[in-house]
């Protein structure tokens, strides 16, 4: 590539938005960190195999890009079921399979959907979850 192709390539991508869907990873303790902060926590319980899953993250990432109030009041946190399926906070949350999704503020669980991935579903978890974060 010729340094001018690159440099036109560059300053192009460099104008461009800048979209983060990345959700954070699960470690042991970030929920309730987050929790006692006074954040609402979105978690998604997901394996990287699960077309479930995969459909799910989908839908969450396009409701993101249509609504970046979501990226911006709440947290997102992956667990990794083949990792997480027996730790304290599936059982704590009685988790019965992956694609399960779970809205949480403070000590209450605000929703959960297990292995649903309609669009209005999602999006009716996410709206929950903004407007505690919100209130």
């Amino acid at each position: 590539m010729k340094r001018r192709d690159f440099l036109l390539i560059a300053a192009a991508s460099a104008t461009l938005p800048r979209v983060a869907f990345a959700a954070m990873d699960y470690t042991p303790g970030v929920v309730q960190k987050h929790l006692d902060a006074g954040d609402t926590v979105f978690l998604d319980f997901k394996t990287s195999w699960c077309t479930t899953c995969a459909a799910q993250e989908r839908v969450i990432n396009a409701l993101k890009s249509e609504n970046p109030a979501y990226e911006k009041n709440i947290v997102f946190v992956n667990v990794d079921w083949d990792q997480y399926a027996k730790a304290e906070l599936s059982t704590r949350l009685n988790i019965p399979r992956r694609s399960t999704l779970v809205a949480l503020k403070g000590d209450k669980e605000l929703g959960r959907i297990v292995a649903g991935t309609s669009k209005a579903q999602i999006k009716g978890l996410m709206d929950t979850a903004l407007s505690a974060a919100t209130a």
